[in-house]
């Protein structure tokens, strides 16, 4: 287990709009503001284009509709992010996994909580073949 301790700092409340697309959105928000360490606290909203990567698999799985946000977690730094999305569709048929992209169909509000004294940087894993999350405390 790789461990660091933080405290709660700046809680930033976002409102996507129609058609924009949600990872790139979080990218540059994240990278415009310097985060080191963040995570989404709240997501509610829609979309009508999600590609999901479900587990065990490389490729990723394009789901169209209208879609609802069931859940939408994750970690997010300038370093690079780790999210996942649940959404249903019309049915209620409930589809989730890695966010690959999403394009949002009538809004997103999310609330993020910024992490104080905590780096979130991600590294090479030999175990997982994969970029993984390696948290750092920072000097206060």
């Amino acid at each position: 287990m790789i461990v660091a301790a933080g405290r709660p700092y700046r809680c930033y409340v976002l409102r996507l709009l129609p058609a924009e697309e949600v990872r790139s959105t979080l990218e540059r928000f994240c990278s415009d503001q310097g985060f080191e360490a963040a995570a989404i606290i709240s997501a509610v909203g829609s979309v009508d284009n999600a590609t999901i990567r479900f587990g065990g698999r490389s490729e990723g799985t394009v789901v169209s509709g209208d879609l609802e946000i069931c859940g939408l977690s994750g970690t997010l730094s300038k370093h690079g992010m780790h999210l996942h999305l649940t959404v249903a569709d019309r049915d209620g048929q409930v589809t989730g996994g890695h966010l690959v992209q999403a394009r949002v169909r009538t809004t997103l509000e999310l609330v993020l909580q910024e992490i104080g004294g905590v780096r979130m940087p991600r590294r090479p894993d030999a175990l997982t073949g994969h970029n993984e999350l390696c948290p750092e405390e920072l000097e206060p």
